[in-house]
């Protein structure tokens, strides 16, 4: 070491800031131009033209050479026009089922007297009407909401009965995220590794919370819903997070514990417990009132218990 240096003078090392997730939120979050709209849909629509007419010209010139293989290739084409019109039948279903979340949290919302909220509660019920896990919770709000005359107390019960459960295994889903994010960021040195698992566990842990609470988001639904997560906590400020939380997940002081690495795996875990406490939000047919919103740093807390040590000397 070189004499009249001094090593306290050296700039500390930069503290862990959850690079795959910053990096992931800015990706998601991102709004297409109206330009971009428009030249997406041009050339969209060119390439269809151009592959609707080149297969019209194949089939064509088949049918004309031998009329066997023409009708397998017209057979072939009449096939997969039928799968692309069931796929986008399917991605219009799931826009429609995401939308009547929406309408649904904002009956709810709005339900003052006991007849808007009674008729808010039975559209809530004909949701889930038909599913084996909410079975036992629409016999309970059955068998009590006749004894039930107030509005705010009758959402309050459907609430508790259908909710409650939906809500557990959307948290379960969240922490099971945030786990994963945090692992690989963590043990994973590969150069973008990090954030396209962050892209990826986000997209799913989004549409699983969709599809808990009957939306069952297709992939360009699932990709509008993660551009509104994102674009919400981005607008909000939301994924800034606090010393205490951290401090709270680690028992104190893990980023100067711990290894850069270690560090990032922990704020890219939390940062994911955030995305997913948002989708829950926007994806809830009914809002919290009787029922308490998850907390963030609970969330991370359990997500992340045991996987890195208080001490920062192992990972489980």
């Amino acid at each position: 070491m070189e004499e009249g240096v001094d090593p306290s003078l050296a700039p500390p090392v930069p503290e862990a800031e959850g690079r795959a997730m910053q990096v992931a939120l800015a990706l998601g979050a991102r709004r297409r131009s109206k330009l971009a709209a428009f030249a997406g849909w041009a050339f969209g629509a060119l390439f269809s033209f151009v592959i609707s007419v080149a297969l019209y010209d194949f089939v064509a010139s088949l049918l004309a050479a031998n009329t066997v293989l023409g009708a397998v290739a017209f057979g072939l084409v009449a096939l997969a026009v039928a799968a692309a019109l069931l796929l986008a039948l399917r991605e219009a279903s799931a826009f429609w089922r995401l939308a009547r979340l929406d309408g649904l949290r904002a009956k709810v919302a709005a339900a003052g007297t006991l007849a808007e909220a009674r008729g808010a509660v039975d559209a809530v019920a004909a949701l889930y009407a038909g599913r084996a896990d909410q079975a036992w919770g629409l016999a309970r709000l059955a068998e009590r909401r006749g004894d039930v005359m107030d509005a705010d107390a009758l959402t309050g019960l459907a609430e508790v009965e259908l909710m409650a459960p939906l809500d557990a295994a959307a948290r379960s889903e969240v922490e099971g995220a945030a786990r994963q994010v945090a692992t690989v960021t963590a043990l994973v040195p590969l150069a973008l590794a990090d954030v396209a698992t962050a892209l990826y566990a986000n997209l799913r842990m989004i549409r699983r919370v969709a599809e808990i609470y009957g939306g069952r988001s297709g992939m360009f639904g699932s990709m509008r819903l993660l551009r509104r997560v994102f674009g919400h906590l981005v607008a909000t400020g939301a994924v800034a997070l606090t010393d205490d939380m951290i401090h709270s997940v680690a028992g104190g002081g893990l980023l100067s514990k711990l290894s850069r690495r270690f560090g990032e795996g922990v704020v890219n875990g939390a940062l994911t417990a955030r995305v997913g406490l948002a989708a829950i939000e926007v994806c809830r047919p009914m809002p919290f009132v009787a029922l308490p919103k998850p907390g963030v740093t609970q969330t991370v807390s359990r997500a992340l218990a045991g996987l890195f040590s208080r001490g920062g000397e192992s990972v489980s």
